[in-house]
């Protein structure tokens, strides 16, 4: 996905027509991430409340971790020097000391008890695992030579003062609030939240609650939008249905960038009477982006309202799922200041065919499975129309078959986990 340069539309949403010819994913991908400005203001976020959020600068430790010489197990702390010999070592063992706690001088002939995680004292350098050693009274043997920093965990082992633990424009998952609070951070600074507002268009749409007559249909796509938005940690307003009339969408759309960096809507994309979504647009901004050759999903448009960027999703519900996915996240992400936004697609076997080549580049719902010879092999939910939503329930990811590509049972293929996209 993505990495190829665009040649054919460099000005796309200038005030030339917008091409009346579809545009490639790659040509999609590479002109979105090019309109993503990243937001540049930021804030303190308490380390709990920083997860999910964007790192905003650069993070260096200030200390050593661990700030002393410890032990890398249960044994014994003794002086290598004392265990030079080949043969069978015999040491008074002069104190205990468990992780917390700082022992006193080793001296020589002498060991300690340690513990995993404690401090070698003064004069020691190594620790024999108390699995190699015979303790008798207050003697314990061990066999020689023993090597200085053997079973020794050094000071700055993990972390070097002043090295960068974690780098500008990081996502903070658990890890990265592991990291922060191993050099002593009680919060970070990241980037503001993206404000985003959604909406949904269409005549035939209901809340779940209200009764569902003949020729309706409960609202999916709101509930998707949400749950995508939220999971990227998107401040997210909720503007609704609106109905197929032009005059309400066209406020609806006003009203809604007036406060949000992003609008994303879904439905009324297409060209029917009924489409009023990309027109509307025309008038109270511009198109910049208009129908992409991926599918489901060709209606997919993309624009600005004064600086609020928008995007008009396609109605059907596996469309606007797998447009997000493909086109908004990662948009989404680069405005929210992350550097690396293109999920990774990796190599699996085909356990299905897929003679029919198409014009578009297509995005299959499919799961992994474990054949017998032990590889993955990727099958294919038997309904991949876009209005069939159970398919990406049943998937655990898309694989993704080129334009003009045919597959063959046995074939190796490229496959996007929905793992990728969390």
């Amino acid at each position: 996905m993505g990495g190829r340069r665009m040649n054919s539309y460099p000005e796309i949403g200038t005030s030339r027509d917008i091409p009346a010819e579809m545009i490639s994913v790659d040509e999609a991908l590479e002109y979105l991430l090019a309109k993503a400005r990243p937001v540049t203001e930021t804030e303190w976020a308490g380390l709990e409340a920083a997860q999910g959020r964007v790192l905003a600068r650069a993070e260096c430790s200030e200390i050593d971790v661990p700030g002393y010489d410890n032990s890398a197990m249960d044994g014994f702390a003794v002086r290598s020097a004392d265990c030079r010999a080949a043969g069978p070592v015999a040491l008074s063992v002069r104190q205990r000391i468990a992780a917390g706690e700082l022992g006193v001088l080793l001296e020589a002939g002498s060991a300690a008890r340690i513990f995993t995680g404690a401090a070698l004292p003064p004069g020691a350098d190594a620790v024999v695992m108390q699995e190699d050693c015979r303790v008798e009274g207050e003697k314990v043997f061990l066999k020689g030579p023993i090597a200085s920093g053997h079973n020794v965990r050094p000071r700055g082992n993990n972390i070097a003062a002043n090295a960068e633990v974690l780098p500008a424009g990081v996502r903070i998952r658990a890890l990265e609030m592991g990291m922060a609070a191993a050099v002593g951070r009680q919060g970070l600074t990241v980037f503001r939240r993206l404000r985003v507002a959604i909406f949904s268009s269409g005549n035939e749409l209901v809340e779940p609650g209200e009764p569902l007559t003949e020729g309706k249909i409960f609202n999916s796509n709101r509930y998707s939008l949400l749950g995508l938005l939220r999971g990227l940690g998107c401040e997210v307003e909720d503007r609704g249905i609106v109905k197929d009339d032009a005059a309400s969408t066209e406020s609806l759309l006003v009203e809604a960038a007036a406060k949000a960096d992003v609008v994303v809507g879904s439905g009324g994309m297409s060209v029917g009477e009924e489409d009023h979504v990309r027109r509307a647009l025309k008038n109270v901004g511009e198109v910049q982006m208009w129908r992409v050759a991926v599918k489901p999903g060709k209606p997919i448009a993309y624009g600005r309202i004064g600086e609020c960027d928008f995007f008009g999703l396609p109605g059907n519900p596996v469309s606007t799922v797998l447009s997000f996915l493909l086109f908004v996240r990662p948009f989404l992400l680069r405005r929210q200041g992350l550097s690396n936004v293109l999920p990774t697609l990796f190599p699996v076997v085909a356990g299905f065919a897929w003679p029919t080549p198409g014009r578009r580049r297509e995005f299959v719902r499919a799961r992994l499975e474990r054949a017998r010879d032990g590889k993955l092999r990727a099958r294919i939910h038997p309904k991949q129309g876009s209005d069939v939503l159970a398919s990406t329930v049943w998937a655990d990811g898309l694989v993704q078959i080129p334009e003009h590509g045919t597959v063959a049972e046995g074939d190796e293929v490229a496959y996007l986990s929905f793992s990728e996209l969390d």
